[in-house]
């Protein structure tokens, strides 16, 4: 059925190859500038989708199907652009920060097989406030990482004609908030393993 939510919804899933040609040259700030917009727009839609849904009363199956996908895809076009493009590079650690891009990635595979496997046994998984917090972290983690393309061009570890790194702090805001993220998604990656083996035999 396609409602308003749906197809804002379905908005957010053809607007991610778009997102990731703006931001696929690292060193064109305007493409990363628009980019950065468009990424506000993809979140503004994801709040607003549910919004509408839920004040419409018009939550359907295909919505639920289809929103988790959406949220999925955004999160893991943007992070192998920017782990393609130097982005998860910084100071001290080089390239290990893509580590944390891989634990998000490879979390969100995890979780989804595990609500395939309890959707037949009717057992639900509830969305924790820690993992309301892992997704704040990570969303703001992968803006700041746009928005520092756009005001500071590609980070000082991608190119060496820069100035100090602190003058790439919104760069390095967006390495920490991405560590975070990583961080609480082993805490509710864990939590949610936990629910599902007390259904396995």
């Amino acid at each position: 059925m396609l409602t308003l939510p749906n197809l804002l919804t379905l908005s957010r899933i053809f607007a991610v190859p778009l997102l990731a040609f703006l931001l696929w040259w690292p060193d064109w700030r305007f493409g990363y500038g628009l980019g950065f917009v468009l990424y506000c727009v993809i979140g503004f839609t994801d709040y607003l989708d549910g919004y509408l849904a839920r004040a419409q009363g018009t939550v359907s199956k295909l919505g639920q199907f289809l929103d988790p996908i959406a949220d999925k895809i955004m999160v893991a076009a943007v992070i192998l652009v920017l782990a393609a493009q130097g982005y998860m590079r910084g100071p001290y650690v080089g390239d290990l920060h893509v580590i944390a891009g891989l634990i998000i990635l490879m979390r969100e595979i995890a979780v989804s097989g595990l609500r395939e496997f309890l959707g037949p046994l009717q057992v639900s998984v509830p969305v924790s406030k820690l993992a309301k917090w892992k997704t704040t972290f990570q969303l703001v983690s992968l803006g700041a990482l746009i928005l520092g393309g756009a005001v500071h061009g590609a980070p000082c570890v991608v190119r060496y004609d820069c100035g100090p790194l602190a003058d790439q702090w919104i760069h390095l805001v967006g390495l920490g908030s991405l560590w975070a993220a990583a961080a609480l998604t082993l805490v509710t990656g864990w939590d949610y393993l936990r629910v599902g083996l007390k259904h396995m035999d």
